[in-house]
């Protein structure tokens, strides 16, 4: 199984847990050559993560051993026009030079609804026309849910598909759409492996909104105390034994974190956190969360 390092905090101040702010230029330097020498072999981005793309770009040499994946502009559309599929390309061609790259190993849509909307068939077409032009290897589309899998599926032909999956979030292993994702020839790269950070937070500081959760926080963090594992290793340790998936992204605000995460995995029995998973969206997605700052 491949690891793969998210990049959005080094374009963004991203994460619920996130008390470092966006990494700076020097920090996202150390972790992306400690990141090469540890083995991890895929870098995820998006043209959304403010300037990550740049960073990329600014930072990686011309030689290196990294896989890197972008995703496409979010439309948020009811239907998708001939102009949205030139958006998405020249975006994704911006993209690239922003990366100082002739090419990537794969695009994702970012959004699924975008290719379920109205003409959505445009942007994919597009996609393919992209990968048939040498520009990309593998395209996909990043989901929230097996009710969108199975839509996608329904209609698109994809090479990857990017998923959430966490002790909370066990709904795609719990109904088997990982496995037959498998069964297809889909490659699988699992995310939100520490759910933005909520897992590895201390349950009393938990903002109010996750208050009707924090019963199962506090279960979940006495057991790991109990069995002596860590927030940290125990998610990716869940993650990596767990999913089946072909590459677990995760990411960092610093070197440290970093290097703790490379040291810290641990060696757990996926069917020990099955009674920690919770099916319920307005904890398990993040685009549902009521935050007041």
């Amino acid at each position: 199984m491949k690891l793969g390092l998210g990049t959005v905090q080094f374009g963004l101040d991203y994460g619920i847990a996130n008390r470092d702010g966006q990494t700076s230029l020097s920090e996202a330097a150390a972790i992306l050559e400690f990141a090469e020498t540890r083995g991890i072999e895929i870098l995820d981005t998006a043209a959304s993560y403010g300037c990550s793309e740049e960073i990329l770009g600014q930072l990686l040499p011309h030689q290196h051993s990294f896989s890197i994946v972008t995703k496409t502009p979010i439309f948020r559309k009811s239907a998708i026009t001939d102009e949205d599929a030139e958006t998405l390309e020249l975006t994704f061609l911006r993209s690239l030079q922003r990366l100082r790259h002739p090419k990537v190993y794969g695009l994702l849509m970012h959004h699924a609804s975008d290719l379920l909307a109205e003409g959505g068939w445009r942007l994919f077409e597009r996609m393919l026309s992209l990968q048939q032009r040498g520009f990309i290897s593998r395209v996909g589309v990043s989901v929230y849910s097996a009710r969108e899998i199975d839509e996608i599926l329904s209609r698109y032909q994809c090479d990857l598909i990017q998923a959430p999956i966490n002790v909370f979030d066990q709904r795609l292993l719990a109904d088997g759409h990982l496995q037959r994702l498998k069964q297809k020839g889909i490659e699988i790269h699992a995310r939100s492996i520490f759910l933005q950070g909520l897992l590895l937070m201390n349950p009393k500081t938990l903002p109010p909104y996750f208050d009707r959760f924090r019963p199962c926080f506090e279960k979940y963090h006495a057991y790991l105390k109990q069995q002596s594992l860590s927030p940290a290793g125990a998610a990716l340790g869940f993650a990596l034994r767990s999913s089946g998936a072909d590459a677990v992204i995760y990411g960092v605000n610093t070197l440290e974190q970093l290097r703790e995460l490379c040291h810290t995995e641990c060696a757990i029995n996926p069917q020990d956190f099955l009674a920690f998973a919770i099916d319920d969206p307005a904890l398990v997605d993040p685009s549902n969360w009521r935050l007041v700052s």
